[in-house]
């Protein structure tokens, strides 16, 4: 098991659309990040600066380089451009979070 975190930042007022779109997700961009080899998934959100934590986990033959290639996945960042501070080709931006601290 490998896992990811990362940050993203919302724009002022998209926080509501954002859980929105999110409670609706595709079924088929559901695969799609199953297929990547992602088995757990949350984002979570602080109010106050906006800013998205994701955690991601992976299985050890993940795929998940190739999710950005993927016509689903492209389509979900058009969809999400207008929330969220986004990359060229809409991909959102992501910031590394380090792990400092694991209990298991």
């Amino acid at each position: 098991m490998l896992t990811r975190a990362f940050k993203m930042q919302l724009k002022h007022g998209a926080v509501t659309e954002y859980k929105r779109r999110h409670d609706e997700l595709w079924p088929h961009l559901g695969k799609a990040l199953r297929d990547a080899g992602i088995y757990d998934y949350s984002i979570f959100l602080d109010e106050e600066s906006l800013q998205l934590f994701a955690v991601l986990k992976l299985w050890p033959d993940h795929k998940i380089e190739d999710l950005p290639l993927k016509p689903v996945m492209q389509r979900w960042w058009d969809y999400m451009a207008d929330l969220m501070e986004v990359e060229p080709g809409n991909r959102p931006r992501e910031w590394p979070l380090q792990q400092v601290f694991h209990f298991a």
